[in-house]
């Protein structure tokens, strides 16, 4: 059996921002950060990210400067959604044009569409442009959820290459595999249950948690690509406070804080993000204290 074509775990990586605009120089030395700390791939412009905020040139700039500081050491998987086949399909032929790995499309949101048209919304995306997606499916944020029979059909076409599975649903890993084949890439997009994910057959994660503790995420992930189970189970219980604190309120505020309190950026997010609550801070706080980061 071949590797898959992504493995490992990958940040979904903040944009930070200084006086309203993206800051450049903190977004470069984040993913100096992450490479160092070992991780497999960037995802930028993702939900954590705040790409529902961003410009259309703001989200070209991100994307492109996340490329050109990985200058190659990892594949980047640019995010490249929308609920407007049309539009996804402008961004992610740009994700091509500047050098990508891959792109993560969302399911098509607000909309609603049919299982029917969202199959077409990848078909299309597929035909249109000649670069790996990945299917991001967050039903608790678009309305929709793309079934396991839809991504059997999607896998069939050669662009569909796998899916960013934010469900917490442990059934699916295992459908998908009989339905989609052992080419398929399941990447998980839910730190908490991503330990049961990869031991359902799963690749790696799309995380928010490693943004905040490259090193010791990567760590975790190493140890359940290889079958280490008992030191996987090790870090998922370190690390597990982290998971659930970060979304204590509205993302990424709470990652933001916690970047913020280690002096690595600011904790800005555009509205209508607002800054984490008090009883959020706390959280986050006990939880890099019980992870051993602070």
């Amino acid at each position: 059996m071949s590797e898959p074509l992504f493995r490992g775990v990958m940040p979904a990586l903040v944009t930070p921002f200084r006086d309203g605009a993206v800051d450049q120089d903190t977004y470069v030395a984040l993913i100096e950060r992450q490479i160092a700390g070992g991780v497999h791939g960037l995802v930028p412009v993702g939900t954590t990210g705040e790409t529902s905020t961003l410009s259309h040139d703001e989200h070209r700039l991100v994307v492109d400067l996340c490329i050109k500081t990985t200058a190659g050491r990892v594949p980047v998987i640019a995010g490249a959604g929308s609920n407007s086949t049309r539009e996804a399909i402008e961004l992610v032929k740009h994700a091509k044009a500047v050098g990508a790995d891959a792109a993560m499309v969302v399911t098509p949101y607000y909309n609603r569409p049919s299982q029917e048209g969202m199959y077409a919304h990848y078909a299309a995306i597929n035909e249109a442009v000649q670069l790996p997606v990945i299917v991001y499916n967050v039903p608790s944020r678009t309305g929709v959820d793309i079934s396991n029979d839809t991504l059997g059909r999607l896998s069939k076409l050669p662009n569909i290459v796998g899916v960013k599975d934010a469900t917490g649903d442990m059934t699916r890993p295992t459908m998908q595999r009989l339905l989609c084949g052992q080419d398929w890439v399941m990447l998980s997009g839910d730190d908490p249950s991503a330990l049961g994910y990869m031991a359902h057959g799963g690749h790696g994660s799309i995380s928010v948690s490693v943004n905040v503790a490259p090193d010791l995420v990567s760590t975790f992930y190493n140890a359940a690509l290889s079958g280490d189970w008992k030191t996987a189970l090790y870090w998922q219980d370190r690390l597990i406070r982290l998971h659930k604190a970060l979304f204590t309120d509205a993302s990424p505020a709470p990652t933001k804080f916690a970047l913020a309190h280690l002096g690595l950026c600011s904790e800005d997010a555009r509205l209508p993000i607002a800054p984490a609550s008090e009883a959020a801070r706390k959280e986050v706080l006990a939880a890099l204290h019980d992870a051993g980061i602070v």
